[in-house]
């Protein structure tokens, strides 16, 4: 099929007259709730082979139940964004889960019983599914359309930031660990028994941070829209680029708005076209996380020791995973509004599944130390720079307006039923057809990705808001 042709947007929103030093800050501000993501997403990695020492963790079961358990409370926050939002607004929400990173994660560090760290871990996770969804949703809400592909990605660079963040400040909490000597040092070590706790309770200070930054930025002006709250709405446009840019961006919101045929919220989802634009959605997230990447970070235990590398050095291992994210995520912000979301998605997927590919038959040979290195981090730079954030992207600008909150919120839940099967099916995989199997799946999986966006998704940088449902359902 061919990718519709670009329909400009109705009304000027010339970049001269925007007030980027204003919309950069708001948006990192909101973006802060995707670096909380990352950090509390990540840590796991690094702190997992010490609390499951002190939690005296043995079974497949278990270890996966531990390391995937944040991921319900992941799907419950996101399932409870899209009412709140439509409720409460997007502001109210980022400073919500600020408040439950910060509670959790010291909760977490803290817990003296196996029960007690799985509950805080939900909760943890609750916030989140929370900043997961509305972080991007309300930066793609208040970008002008030329640059609302870059804000979206600002999220994503955040998100990579508190990746590298976690990796270094649990590569540099932890003891050096003697090679050989894991399970004999490892059951009374400082890392067992403190270690992996001031991992947990480090995510803290970026929380505190994001709970004093987020009553300062203003409610997104589309959702003052739809609660007809037109002065406030006026005010946060013309803020973010004067008088002529709000009065342009109003008319274009309110006809959105009083579309006849249009319902809002959740009924929509149930018509044909909500159904089309959902599963969309929710292939686009199930395509990021079974993309296997989060392995990567999360099994980073497993796949570099399969590969014969020590505890330490693992640790300056995923040190090195998370540079070479946070590098390609800073390229994505520069590609991402040049060479549109479609091209990078099909890129991606079919990069992503190659390396996958030849790193499974590097396990299949036995082969280790650098050369599995070099293949997984080759797999990480191409995901950086293609599903990582485009995906988000896509997610925030494919749904119209009357149904953005509800459909976004169920997109990410389905991304975090996927995450939560990818998690807990790993050490089950492992075990029975070895890291080069598992990897082969992932790999399959990539390459009908990228059959699914070539046939599925057109193009939508440069478009409005507004104007991409059409172009979509004509597919």
């Amino acid at each position: 099929m061919h990718t519709p042709p670009f329909v400009p947007p109705s009304h000027p929103s010339p970049e001269l007259d925007l007030h980027l030093r204003y919309i950069w800050t708001i948006a990192f501000i909101a973006a802060l709730g995707g670096l909380l993501f990352g950090y509390d997403w990540v840590v796991i990695g690094g702190a997992k082979p010490f609390y499951e020492v002190y939690f005296h963790l043995t079974s497949e079961a278990l270890i996966g139940w531990a390391n995937s358990c944040a991921l319900l409370g992941c799907f419950a926050g996101s399932l409870f964004t899209g009412p709140a939002a439509d409720r409460f607004g997007r502001k109210k929400l980022l400073v919500f889960s600020a408040f439950l990173f910060a509670v959790s994660s010291v909760f977490t560090g803290w817990a003296h019983s196996f029960n007690a760290f799985i509950v805080w871990r939900i909760i943890g996770g609750v916030a989140i599914g929370l900043a997961s969804n509305v972080s991007p949703m309300y930066i793609a809400e208040i970008s002008p359309a030329q640059w609302r592909g870059r804000l979206v990605s600002l999220n994503q660079l955040a998100i990579v930031i508190g990746i590298l963040a976690a990796q270094l400040v649990n590569w540099r909490i932890a003891e050096k660990i003697p090679a050989g000597a894991l399970q004999v040092v490892l059951t009374t070590s400082w890392n067992a028994q403190y270690g992996w706790r001031w991992m947990f309770t480090a995510v803290a200070v970026p929380a505190v941070l994001f709970l004093c930054s987020a009553p300062f930025i203003p409610e997104s002006p589309r959702w003052l829209m739809a609660k007809a709250k037109l002065q406030a709405a006026m005010d946060v446009l013309s803020r973010i680029g004067g008088k002529r840019y709000a009065n342009a961006e109003l008319s274009v919101i309110q006809n959105s708005l009083e579309t006849p045929h249009e319902s809002a919220g959740w009924r929509e989802l149930l018509s044909a076209n909500g159904r089309k634009l959902l599963a969309i959605g929710a292939a686009l997230a199930i395509l990021q996380q079974w993309s296997g990447i989060n392995i990567l970070f999360n099994y980073a235990q497993e796949v570099y020791r399969s590969a014969g590398y020590g505890v330490s050095e693992i640790l300056f291992n995923i040190v090195i995973t998370g540079a070479i994210n946070l590098i390609f995520t800073v390229i994505a912000m520069l590609l991402v509004d040049r060479f549109g979301r479609r091209k990078l998605m099909i890129f991606g997927c079919i990069s992503i599944g190659a390396s996958h590919l030849a790193a499974s038959a590097a396990y299949g040979c036995n082969a280790q130390g650098a050369s599995v290195l070099v293949l997984t981090l080759c797999a990480i730079a191409c995901y950086a720079v293609s599903l990582a954030p485009v995906t988000w992207v896509l997610i925030t600008e494919i749904f119209p307006n009357r149904m953005r909150a509800s459909a976004v919120s169920v997109s990410v839940a389905t991304l975090w039923v996927a995450s939560f099967l990818l998690t807990y099916t790993f050490p089950l995989l492992n075990r029975s057809l070895g890291t080069s199997g598992a990897f082969l799946i992932y790999a399959l999986v990539c390459f009908a990705g990228a059959v699914f966006v070539s046939m599925m998704l057109p193009e939508t940088k440069g478009r409005s808001l507004e104007r991409l449902e059409d172009s979509i359902l004509q597919r």
